[in-house]
């Protein structure tokens, strides 16, 4: 374990948790989230990003994507309430340079102002604007953290159940995939989790949801239809309170005929990937899903180009 991996666990539990058990709405939590993103940032860093509109969405590219070419598109985490692209910079900057491929960050709806579909709706609008732009499905990864990995795969759902051409591969860092809260790490890991405060997921989900089916696979994509999807990458902690719902969502894939690689990491922070100039242990992950997403792209969309290991198995940290 890296001393600045110590050192962050301590400043996440002790003030960071404590913070977001307090917040009250979700223009707080806003700002919270935008100043500490600022910190770990250490700058702005999306201000060499190009700007762009795709759909009804304004979105940030690291660097400009090319008709046709290759792209990561990357819905960032934060709730469906809070985050942003300029937020989530950081790694996109980091992922584009070691995969060689720009990353897209979309900015989508947010409740509780947009509800629940908004930011699905959102998703494949961008989907839609991606291929109407020339990128071949096939040459477009699709990628997010927490959220947004769940809105990622839930966009994969809906691909695969309306069958329409999918992307080369899914990413997804500790995605929020189930809205019923059903997962027994909800209750088993919350005094371990270090930075999202268990009892507070239902006040959230009623935020987003405001009264519709906490099961919809729209919101909820473990209840999806994942029928020929391409390989998928999961990364979670298996101290924090959402590692069920990566774990069974790559249950959940494989029985649907996916490949799929799901890592469980050690006691580490909920999305670590999100401090790469900060932690040695984010950007070996994040190392991990660029060498996952050039073998990916070299390949082509299609089952069996890169292996993984079973649910519940990979890289340990303490």
């Amino acid at each position: 374990m890296s001393w600045q991996l110590k050192a962050l666990r301590v400043f996440l539990r002790l003030g960071v948790k404590r913070s977001l058990r307090r917040q009250r709405d979700s223009f707080s939590a806003r700002r919270s989230f935008a100043f500490g993103a600022w910190l770990n940032a250490r700058g702005r860093p999306w201000q060499a990003f190009h700007a762009d509109t795709l759909g009804p969405c304004a979105a940030l590219w690291t660097s400009p994507g090319e008709s046709g070419g290759p792209v990561i598109l990357y819905f960032h985490g934060g709730g469906y309430v809070t985050g942003s692209p300029r937020t989530h910079a950081p790694l996109a900057r980091y992922l584009a340079r070691r995969a060689d491929v720009p990353v897209c960050l979309p900015q989508y709806r947010l409740a509780p102002e947009h509800p629940f579909p908004a930011a699905f709706e959102d998703a494949v609008a961008v989907w839609e604007a991606l291929i109407a732009r020339g990128h071949a499905p096939g040459r477009i990864v699709l990628g997010g953290d927490s959220a947004g990995g769940g809105l990622a795969l839930a966009l994969l759902a809906h691909l695969c159940a309306t069958g329409q051409p999918g992307p080369a591969a899914l990413f997804a860092f500790s995605p929020f995939a189930d809205l019923t809260l059903s997962g027994a790490s909800l209750r088993e890991n919350a005094r371990s989790e270090i930075l999202l405060p268990a009892e507070r997921l239902a006040t959230l989900r009623a935020r987003i949801l405001q009264g519709a089916d906490p099961a919809d696979p729209r919101i909820s994509p473990l209840f999806g239809d994942f029928t020929g999807a391409p390989p998928v990458f999961l990364q979670v902690a298996r101290t924090e309170i959402l590692r069920d719902d990566a774990l069974r969502m790559a249950e959940a894939l494989r029985a649907q005929g996916a490949e799929v690689r799901c890592d469980v990491w050690g006691n580490l922070p909920h999305v670590w990937q999100f401090f790469p100039g900060w932690l040695p242990e984010a950007r070996r992950a994040l190392d991990q899903v660029a060498e996952f997403l050039r073998a990916r792209l070299a390949h082509g969309a299609g089952p069996g180009a890169v292996t993984g290991g079973d649910a519940g198995t990979g890289p340990r940290a303490p």
